[in-house]
């Protein structure tokens, strides 16, 4: 009787858990797309609101992103009218990006569809489960705070 492809592999909680990721990130896309976002652009915009006013380089490392791809994805946002760029005023050689009110009506949307998908990731655990599951994924990160 021949085994199972990759049982070893697939028997590794790194798997699944990256097998659960890209699950969920398939998941929130797909909501975010419905308001013609992606995820780099949601999470600045995310960023932004909690941040603002936000040196733009400061906003790159807090999120991670190369510096680049910060600017695409910001002129991406400014051209839609969800940020705005200005002389940051702690530091007029730096830009400060902040919400327009329609970004930050732009972010609520995506957040409850962010929401909505990751309910539909944790459809199949209890609410007691999830809550447990939740609490692992933080201890196993490294983000207990």
């Amino acid at each position: 009787m021949a085994r199972a492809p990759l049982l070893a592999i697939r028997s590794l909680p790194s798997w699944l858990l990256g097998r659960a990721a890209a699950r969920g990130r398939a998941l929130v896309a797909e909501a975010l797309a419905v308001e013609g976002m992606k995820m780099w652009h949601h999470v600045v915009l995310s960023a932004v609101r909690d941040l603002a006013p936000v040196a733009q380089a400061d906003l790159g490392r807090g999120v991670g992103l190369d510096p680049k791809d910060l600017v695409g994805v910001l002129d991406d946002l400014q051209a839609a009218g969800h940020v705005l760029r200005a002389p940051d005023p702690r530091d007029r050689r730096k830009n400060a990006v902040s919400l327009t009110a329609e970004g930050e009506r732009l972010l609520q949307r995506c957040e409850k569809a962010a929401r909505q998908a990751n309910d539909a990731l944790l459809a199949p655990l209890s609410a007691a489960e999830r809550d447990q599951f939740m609490r692992l994924l933080i201890r196993i990160s490294g983000t207990e705070g």
